[in-house]
């Protein structure tokens, strides 16, 4: 934690200065909140504040409480040789690296590709559409993809901590009349709310990570109006441009918003529930 962690740190003071790579980072001149100013006024801003912002948002809405909704119905299979058939086929997209599923998803989603047959043949559509090609398909085909790849995965915290409800909640339920959604209900969720809060607080504070490898298979030259998002930027400006001291202060700025919102959500879960981190 202090060598990959803590001391990094140090060379965030680069955000703050004009640095060059010939020189040290002490004898690079300081030019306060000039890198700053410069991405707020950036022609760019705009447009990757709203894609990150909108692309992490849906994934939190509908990423969010579809892993526990899975997590609810899985617990309910009572063939257990069916249920750990359905655990690992859903989680087994999750150790394929996003290099091989967007090779995937490109030739997929490709004029000749296989969903554009299923569609065609279904007369949905008339003629090919090429889906990484037009940026209004970008944003479903991030989170439906996100979705496929780790939905089977992030259910495992939360069957996880629905094994550890007692038995005995569930006969008391059983013998004053619940049902299977009403156990779900009033006993299983009530058990792992704290669960529950704290990857809700972890999920709203990394809200501005759009998954920088997804969208880097995924983007191209035509869908770059919908795919440009704060990660893909810094990359861009520092890595491609060497803009290094730019580049460090648009992700300083992204690190400045993520710890304010993982305060707020903090706090706020807990006075709900009084479940938090710290």
């Amino acid at each position: 934690m202090i060598v990959f962690n803590y001391v990094p740190m140090y060379g965030v003071i680069i955000a703050f200065k004009e640095f060059n790579i010939v020189k040290s980072i002490g004898e690079a001149p300081w030019v306060g909140l000039q890198h700053f100013k410069e991405f707020f006024q950036d022609d760019n801003f705009a447009n990757v504040m709203k894609n990150t912002l909108g692309i992490s948002l849906i994934k939190l809405l509908i990423g969010f409480p579809l892993p526990i909704i899975f997590a609810l119905f899985l617990n309910e299979i009572r063939s257990i040789r069916f249920k750990k058939a359905v655990q690992t086929i859903s989680y087994l997209p999750h150790f394929l690296s996003w290099v091989i599923l967007g090779g995937i998803l490109a030739t997929w989603l490709a004029d000749v590709g296989i969903i554009n047959h299923i569609l065609m043949a279904l007369k949905i559509i008339d003629e090919p559409i090429s889906y990484l090609a037009e940026p209004s398909y970008f944003w479903s085909i991030v989170i439906t993809s996100d979705l496929w790849k780790e939905l089977g995965w992030s259910a495992i915290i939360y069957l996880a901590a629905i094994s550890s409800v007692s038995p005995e909640l569930y006969e008391a339920s059983t013998i004053d009349g619940a049902g299977r959604f009403q156990k779900m209900w009033y006993v299983t969720l009530p058990c792992i709310k704290a669960t529950i809060s704290i990857l809700f607080i972890l999920a709203v504070s990394g809200v501005l990570n759009s998954n920088f490898d997804q969208i880097l298979v995924l983007r191209n030259s035509l869908n770059e109006s919908a795919s440009n998002v704060i990660d893909i930027y810094v990359y861009q400006t520092g890595m491609q441009s060497a803009r290094y001291s730019y580049s460090a202060a648009v992700g300083l700025f992204k690190a400045v918003i993520a710890l304010i919102l993982l305060l707020i959500a903090n706090k706020v879960t807990k006075k709900l529930n009084n479940t938090s981190l710290f």
